[in-house]
């Protein structure tokens, strides 16, 4: 009598065609494993750029200016409570790129380098004057004052960052910032070799942004 092997071939079918469907079961779950993995991987990189696009320390990314030199980044906490309309209007001049590309015209050793001249030579201004406010935030290393002729209202864009304290100054010239990080770059401005400071050849702003904006 021959044997039926219908039902022992039909066994050994089985197995192999479950066996195929685990691993296309497997493979689905592989696929969607790796593309959780990429997901997560994509959502961490893009979290990390974004730290790294906003990793200048600022207390108040509104009020902090990020100042681009030829040898590093500078970054300026501004004081609205000391001296507000002169903070309002810098950050006008800011946004609408008035500084980019502005020489330090005048640069005395152990006193200051001064800019916002778009002449390049100190007589020019963005043509509004700002009234005085004289606050009493005192004139040290790092300190960002409003430039002005021998009348107290005669403010417009130029600014200067002392290299030292320069208490002389003080309760005399708004004070507007404070340099809070990079002032080794501001240290290697070129100084000038002229008369009162005139600098040959004089470094530039790279570029003036508010950090809020970046």
């Amino acid at each position: 009598m021959a044997k039926d092997t219908s039902k022992e071939n039909s066994s050994k079918k089985e197995p192999k065609l479950l066996k195929n469907a685990e691993a296309k079961k497997l493979g689905k779950s592989s696929t969607k494993g790796l593309k959780a993995a990429e997901t997560k991987k994509l959502a961490v990189s893009k979290t990390r750029a974004k730290k790294i696009k906003h990793s200048y320390q600022a207390k108040d990314p509104e009020n902090a200016l990020l100042l681009k030199l030829k040898d590093g980044d500078v970054v300026i906490e501004m004081l609205p409570e000391a001296a507000p309309n002169h903070v309002a209007r810098i950050k006008e001049l800011v946004r609408a790129g008035f500084y980019n590309g502005l020489k330090f015209h005048r640069v005395i050793d152990d006193f200051m380098a001064q800019t916002g001249c778009p002449y390049g030579t100190g007589t020019g201004g963005s043509g509004k004057k700002l009234k005085a406010e004289f606050n009493q935030v005192p004139h040290k290393r790092g300190t960002v004052s409003m430039a002005r002729s021998m009348l107290p209202d005669s403010a417009d864009s130029q600014f200067f960052i002392c290299f030292g304290d320069c208490d002389w100054l003080n309760g005399q010239y708004t004070v507007w910032g404070q340099v809070t990080s990079g002032m080794e770059h501001v240290d290697a401005i070129k100084r000038g070799d002229g008369p009162n400071g005139a600098v040959s050849e004089p470094d530039e702003i790279i570029s003036m942004t508010v950090i809020a904006d970046i």
